[in-house]
């Protein structure tokens, strides 16, 4: 039984190893070496330039420590099927559950102990003896552990294991980890459901229902409704507004803005197939053209208008407003050029 959750371990981590290269291409590992340096250099002055009111950098230890303490959850690899072929093995299930506790405790508090190493410099200008800092570590590796044994505690119910629970929530934790991945490349294994979303039903009115636009109007359904791309929209926007409120220089404000942009873009690009299984809609009398029309039309606007807004938020808080000009070209580029050249891909 341990033999069987070592190969599915096994497997998941060499599907991320392969999905790890895509992801430390050579443009994006230059890019996070050039904010690695920038974020030290500021972490510099900030303990060379200690504010006297240190109230921010409270907030940023207090932030920080919260993302550390909460981030991590059980990798338990369980699968559907094992509520049926796995029942009678139950027992050998939840050791194997307090095995996988343990063994992320341990990864995820080594994890914890690293980013309060970083932060460490932070606490003693601020005036914590070092015992006081060790002594935080422990209480804090000592609630960690807890949260984990909370977590195996929602997986039982009267004692014996919610298999539905259990697999449910490995199934997020899957998931969470190959959406990460997708942003760079496609990825295998990704499921997705529909969530209602009633308040977003007044972007549907902003497509005139005609023959003309049934894709339009469909794109638009599948983006409000399908999946997660209105989430990743969300998220990628506020990462790129995030870097234009948080970076002073400039350039580099901008840069992550369009890397951003880019990330984004790519990702939408699977919205082209998000109707693919749904073989009525090839009885539509509408070519594949005007498919890969109406597909371009709402992607390029919703990237322009989220590059309207881009704009907006830098021209209020970069000092250099004639960066935003890049913002601007790179940001055509991208939305008209490029869309183009990738769109010619998605028909087979």
């Amino acid at each position: 039984m341990k033999q069987i959750f070592q190969e599915r371990r096994q497997v998941f981590l060499g599907s991320c190893l392969r999905y790890l290269r895509y992801v430390l291409n050579d443009h994006f590992v230059l890019v996070l070496l050039v904010l690695l340096g920038f974020v030290s250099l500021q972490y510099q002055q900030l303990l060379q330039h200690f504010p006297a009111q240190p109230w921010a950098v409270y907030l940023l230890l207090l932030v920080a420590t919260s993302l550390l303490f909460f981030t991590g959850r059980i990798a338990t690899y369980l699968e559907p099927a094992d509520q049926v072929f796995l029942l009678a093995q139950e027992g050998v299930v939840l050791a194997w559950l307090k095995a996988a506790s343990l063994r992320s405790f341990l990864i995820w508090g080594g994890f914890q102990l690293a980013g309060q190493l970083i932060l460490l410099p932070l606490y003693l200008r601020l005036g914590l003896p070092l015992w006081g800092f060790i002594g935080l570590n422990l209480v804090l590796l000592v609630g960690k552990w807890f949260v984990f044994q909370q977590q195996v505690t929602t997986y039982l119910r009267d004692g014996k294991l919610d298999w539905d629970k259990a697999i449910a929530a490995e199934s997020r934790r899957q998931q969470s980890i190959l959406q990460f991945f997708s942003l760079f490349t496609k990825v295998k294994g990704i499921t997705s459901g529909i969530k209602p979303r009633p308040y977003l039903n007044g972007l549907l009115n902003l497509v005139k229902k005609s023959p003309a636009t049934t894709w339009d109007y469909l794109y638009v359904r599948a983006f409000v409704r399908s999946g997660d791309f209105f989430a990743l929209t969300l998220r990628l926007l506020c990462l790129s507004l995030v870097s234009m409120l948080l970076v002073e220089r400039s350039w580099l404000a901008v840069g992550l803005s369009l890397l951003f942009h880019y990330l984004l873009l790519f990702q939408l690009l699977t919205l082209f197939r998000v109707y693919n299984y749904q073989y009525l809609a090839g009885l539509y009398p509408l070519s594949s053209a005007q498919k890969l029309q109406g597909f371009k039309r709402v992607l390029r606007g919703l990237l322009y208008g989220l590059l309207a807004l881009e704009l907006v938020v830098g021209f209020l808080v970069l000092e250099e407003k004639m960066s935003l000009l890049a913002l601007v070209g790179f940001g055509f580029l991208l939305n008209q050029f490029y869309l183009d050249i990738k769109s010619k891909k998605l028909i087979d």
